[in-house]
């Protein structure tokens, strides 16, 4: 393990003004987006997708690294150059989504474990020789009557560590990401309590399999109320509640923290940033690592068209630069409608 190419990396993944793309969506998960804007799910379409977000020079800008899913990786472009040698043009690093998905905890009801373990320290290397220096892991913890269990949070928990510990040995950087849904009727308090629970046995973990925290990055979710909570906070409580869980959680030794959006619109998930950045007092940078949140729109003005692609990508310009100035604690909504 090489800590100071991974904390290098991992620096360079939370850079100030700067947050991560996630476009690792399965090919699954994209049929449904695609769905939404009338395009066919196939590979070419997957690619040119991709491929007019990767060229979008003044919105990677903002862009520090690409979560990438396994199929994109070996993609190339209509050209013929690698996906992965367009995101470095534009300054970004290549990483990659190496789980394999949830299914359920034997024991444990409807509760999940991620799989991918088991063939994880083969893949990893292939990784790295195509570019990627970073890499993800979802863990997803559910939030219901009973729910999550300890056992599960541990399990789960275990997972993340030692895919962690995989990757540094590779000098691939881990994003760490236990996430508890947004999905269900808890209040905010309750969604506290999950998470900073959640996040305590992360880190015990971590240490436990001699995780290097320096050379990590997490990806939490917002501590916000479920869903079909009746009782939605604001965006002062959602920021100011999401900080003190993290200070109660995460070691300093942390290079960054990157959130996810995970059901929020996309003018949310900004605001809520932004807001924590404004209040500031933490001692690591907190930035996006957003998927649905930065790509809905360009989506919707995609639509499959070539014609379509300069309106797509002064899309994805106006969302990346919001969450960029969210980064830093300098949007606002004025900001926010005045571009198109």
């Amino acid at each position: 393990m090489n800590l100071d190419a991974l904390n290098s990396v991992a620096t360079a993944m939370v850079a100030p003004g700067r947050g991560i793309l996630a476009a690792d969506e399965s090919t699954g998960t994209i049929k449904k987006r695609f769905d939404a804007i009338g395009v066919e799910n196939t590979e070419d379409n997957r690619r040119d997708y991709r491929e007019l977000i990767f060229r979008s020079k003044e919105a990677m800008s903002f862009v520090s690294g690409v979560i990438l899913y396994d199929e994109t990786i070996w993609q190339a472009a209509a050209d013929g150059v690698p996906l992965v040698t367009l995101i470095e043009a534009a300054g970004a690093i290549p990483g990659v989504k190496v789980d394999e998905g949830t299914e359920t905890l034997p024991g444990f009801g409807r509760e999940t474990i991620t799989r991918g373990l088991d063939n994880l320290s083969r893949r990893l290397p292939k990784y790295h020789e195509r570019g990627a220096r970073f890499a993800k892991w979802r863990a997803v913890i559910d939030i219901d009557t009973g729910v999550p269990s300890r056992g599960a949070i541990r399990a789960n928990a275990q997972a993340l560590a030692r895919y962690a510990g995989l990757c540094q040995a590779a000098d691939i950087v881990p994003i760490v990401e236990p996430e508890v849904l947004m999905d269900g009727s808890h209040d905010i308090d309750r969604c506290f309590e999950v998470t900073a629970t959640v996040l305590k046995e992360v880190f015990s973990e971590l240490f436990e399999h001699r995780v290097q925290l320096e050379g990590i990055v997490l990806k939490p979710n917002m501590v916000i109320a479920g869903k079909k909570c009746a009782k939605q906070a604001n965006v002062d409580e959602v920021a100011e509640k999401t900080i003190a869980c993290l200070k109660l959680t995460v070691p300093s030794a942390t290079p960054g923290v990157a959130y996810l959006s995970g059901g929020q619109s996309d003018v949310e998930a900004t605001a809520h940033l932004n807001r924590m950045n404004e209040i500031g007092g933490f001692p690591w940078p907190m930035t996006f690592s957003y998927g649905r949140a930065l790509q809905a729109a360009p989506q919707k003005a995609w639509r499959g068209k070539a014609d379509n692609v300069p309106a797509a990508q002064a899309a994805f310009l106006h969302r990346a630069k919001m969450n960029s100035l969210a980064s830093q604690g300098r949007w606002s909504l004025a900001l926010e409608q005045a571009t198109p």
